[in-house]
């Protein structure tokens, strides 16, 4: 048996792919899994911030045609990557067990958010964390950062800023954990939706992939994303929106967690809901309604408003 393994060609991106391949390996005896590195248009802009982009998906676009295509046959994503509607034509079929989910606040020194100097200049292209952490320190100054994991720690050694935020998850996947970090509490600042899973995604037809790939999926971390992507879904705010969510199960009970607020931080909103795991995309509705209906939809019209015609 042979299949062929889609991903993007990052130093991250290809050590997701070579996990799920070893997994498949270990699930499937004597089963090959060969690698095809597809550059995506996200990997190819790197000269304009994300918020700019022609459109959602920057990063999965040209993996999900090779999968639609048959150039492929399953793809691996940073599941916070993906768009919440997936394409005709194509399923999720997996969800891997769910990797450290907080963000991490890298400095020469490994401070914590509360350590940083006044006015302290902190890299990062997400909206969602800027706007959790001005939320928290109105003077921090925020710079544009793009490029792999290893450019941006050398940007930052180079003094070019005073911090870092990077994902957990990235970070120990890539065995980084010499670079000094400090993971950010999640009472500060919420992931985005899916942040540290990944998702296999294949065909929908394709019986005999779902079959292979079926034993990696964890149903307690699908169940928390499917809530988290089920908020974002009906925000209605994209994935560039300031907008984070993090589910947990505890016990029988699904504990979902989520804000949005102005990308200047200075007011967000931020609520709980629980209930059935098996209701998790309902719940997620639910609690994107109660935080619209609190102050939310408000903050998104400013928010797409500042975008202008064609913005995320």
């Amino acid at each position: 048996m042979r299949l062929r393994l889609g991903s993007r060609g990052s130093p991250l991106a290809l050590w997701q792919a070579h996990h799920v391949a070893a997994r498949l390996g270990t699930a499937w005896p004597g089963l090959a899994v060969d690698i095809t590195i597809i550059k995506t248009e996200g990997d190819q802009r790197t000269d304009m911030p994300l918020t700019a982009s022609f459109g959602k998906g920057v990063f999965v676009k040209e993996i999900e045609d090779a999968l639609l295509d048959g150039t492929i046959d399953l793809a691996v994503h940073s599941l916070k990557d993906l768009p919440t509607e997936t394409p005709a034509g194509l399923v999720l079929a997996a969800i891997p067990s769910r990797h450290d989910a907080r963000d991490a606040l890298v400095s020469r020194s490994g401070r914590a958010i509360a350590d940083l100097p006044q006015n302290a200049l902190v890299a990062t292209g997400s909206p969602r964390r800027r706007c959790q952490l001005l939320h928290a320190r109105g003077d921090l100054r925020f710079t544009l950062v793009r490029g792999n994991v290893d450019t941006r720690l050398r940007k930052l050694d180079e003094g070019q800023f005073d911090a870092l935020i990077l994902a957990v998850a990235g970070i120990e996947r890539l065995g980084l954990t010499q670079a000094p970090y400090t993971a950010i509490p999640y009472s500060l600042c919420l992931p985005a939706p899916g942040q540290g899973a990944l998702a296999i995604e294949i065909r929908a037809e394709d019986a005999a992939t779902r079959r292979l790939v079926s034993p990696l999926n964890d149903p307690q971390t699908a169940s928390c994303v499917a809530a988290e992507r089920g908020f974002l879904a009906a925000l209605g705010a994209g994935c560039l929106a300031p907008a984070g969510a993090l589910a947990t199960v505890v016990g029988d009970t699904l504990l979902l967690d989520a804000m949005v607020g102005y990308p200047d931080g200075r007011s967000q909103e931020r609520d709980r809901i629980e209930g059935a795991p098996r209701d998790a995309e309902t719940l997620g509705a639910a609690l994107a309604r109660r935080l619209l209906d609190a102050g939310g939809d408000l903050i998104l019209r400013e928010v797409r408003d500042a975008s202008g015609p064609g913005g995320s």
